[in-house]
């Protein structure tokens, strides 16, 4: 069987390997490189998620990719408007003509006497997997499993009469015209949907067992459109990119310094949207502001689907379902004729493909995360994730702008393999410092990060500039070699 050699092989086509191409094709153009999808489209998350008013939570200054500006009026944008921004992007970049569809990695193997990773992908409906060898392994995948959401075992569910549905695979049939709807949950997903089917469904409830922290924020920045008529647009963005950063950092920051202060502030913002004969108790949270991520309400939709009677919001646990929608610990029963399940994701590293260095499978969870792009122990990969206390996008830029420095490095060296390696004791910690159920329930797949430089993941997005960006490369952490003999200043395959 013949086996194609490439020098980089991305794994996922979503926002963060579209701009691990770019950075690969714009710092490393000397690299083979192709992109394996296992879906039929680019856009991952953006291209999955099509329920009504699917949107970012962030703004996307600091979502959209450093290197291309953000130019649409929207701040906090819809799915559509993001996932023609991705496809732009790779087109733009010439990264598009490099993705292979419907191509699933089952398993990837690492040989030291190679150096070289084979990965076996199934392809299409094909029987027999193909198989593929890279040097440099690069998994954009993602966090969470695409095949199906999280939905609990509710109670008596399979007595409910109506229409179930888990907003991950969004029925695109579905028409909320005259229809009661109940929308279970409180995250992103659930802040999302309500005032969107709000604008045609006769009522829409939203049950919640615990409160969300939510704010407020405006869906277009008039002042970066006055900037517009007047400066350059790659000006306007990079000065909006700053700004936003700042803020975002100031927030998380004294969140964690001040967290009652932020809460104040946060309940009073609500209140003030909401009106004063509100119950706050349906916003006020039991833990403190980003120990789960803080919603964004763009312009206020939310608020104002509840303040005109067209939604509400309803506290409570589930007993169990009905034939007509649920019943509630406290007596109180909610008549539906669609039931929503906005209950979460289930967390899923590497897109499920197995990893296997020298024979012997890699366990994510006993490893540790080094610069958190990185795992100890696995050879020439890279795993491009992003922030959970800011836009996903600043991590993964910074990631793939310092792998595609690695790999520069490597190649002035002669070097053909990298490997972080832990020397001495490193106290563990969580690798994800969040309370979110989808943590949680996945902790125990998770690497651990350590509890200090370069093991520990900061969150802080000043500080992985300066190292990732800026940092030194051989650091102690970092092992090269070089099992064969390369010419200095290769690291590509030879024939």
């Amino acid at each position: 069987m013949s086996v194609e050699d490439l020098d980089v092989l991305i794994v996922g086509a979503g926002l963060s390997g579209i701009g691990a191409a770019c950075h690969l094709r714009l710092e490393c153009p000397d690299k083979r490189l192709a992109i394996l999808e296992g879906r039929a489209a680019m856009g991952g998350t953006w291209d999955l998620f099509r329920y009504p008013g699917i949107r970012s939570d962030s703004d996307m200054y600091t979502l959209g990719y450093s290197f291309r500006p953000w130019t649409d009026p929207q701040s906090i944008a819809d799915g559509p408007s993001i996932r023609r921004y991705i496809e732009d992007t790779a087109s733009e970049h010439g990264v598009d003509t490099l993705i292979r569809y419907r191509h699933r990695v089952l398993r990837a193997e690492w040989d030291s006497a190679e150096a070289l990773w084979t990965l076996h992908v199934c392809r299409g409906d094909e029987a027999e997997p193909v198989l593929l060898r890279s040097r440099i392994l690069v998994l954009c995948t993602g966090y969470y499993r695409y095949e199906a959401g999280y939905t609990p075992d509710f109670p008596g569910r399979e007595r409910f009469a109506g229409r179930f549905i888990h907003p991950q695979h969004w029925p695109q049939d579905f028409d909320p015209s005259g229809k009661r709807i109940l929308v279970i949950g409180s995250g992103a997903t659930a802040v999302t949907l309500v005032p969107a089917l709000a604008e045609q469904a006769a009522s829409v409830t939203m049950l919640q067992r615990s409160p969300t922290y939510v704010i407020n924020l405006p869906q277009h920045d008039r002042l970066l459109a006055a900037l517009r008529r007047r400066l350059p647009a790659t000006w306007v963005y990079r000065l909006a990119r700053t700004r936003n950063v700042a803020i975002q950092m100031l927030f998380y920051n004294l969140a964690r310094v001040c967290p009652g202060l932020v809460r104040r502030m946060l309940l009073g913002l609500a209140r003030r949207q909401l009106g004063e004969d509100f119950d706050m108790r349906h916003f006020s949270p039991h833990y403190n502001p980003w120990d789960q991520r803080v919603c964004a309400v763009p312009d206020g939709d939310l608020f104002k689907a509840l303040r005109s009677d067209r939604a509400e919001v309803v506290t409570d646990e589930i007993e169990t379902f009905t034939e007509h929608g649920v019943q509630l610990r406290s007596g109180r029963e909610l008549q539906a004729d669609t039931i929503v399940s906005a209950t979460g994701l289930e967390l899923q590293l590497f897109g499920g493909l197995q990893l296997v260095v020298d024979g012997r499978p890699f366990v994510v969870s006993e490893s540790m995360g080094y610069r958190g792009l990185m795992l100890r122990d696995l050879p020439n990969a890279a795993v491009i994730l992003g922030y959970t206390n800011a836009s996903w996008t600043l991590k993964a830029d910074l990631s793939s702008q310092y792998l595609c420095r690695l790999i520069r490095h490597m190649d002035a060296l002669g070097m053909r393999q990298v490997t972080p390696r832990q020397h001495g004791e490193v106290g563990k910690a969580p690798f994800l410092d969040l309370q979110s159920g989808y943590i949680h329930r996945a902790a125990h797949l998770l690497p651990s990060q350590g509890d200090r430089m370069p093991w520990k993941v900061y969150q802080n997005y000043l500080l992985d500039l300066a190292m990732l960006r800026h940092g030194r490369l051989e650091d102690g952490s970092l092992e090269f070699g070089s099992p064969h003999p390369a010419r200095r200043g290769e690291m590509a395959l030879t024939d």
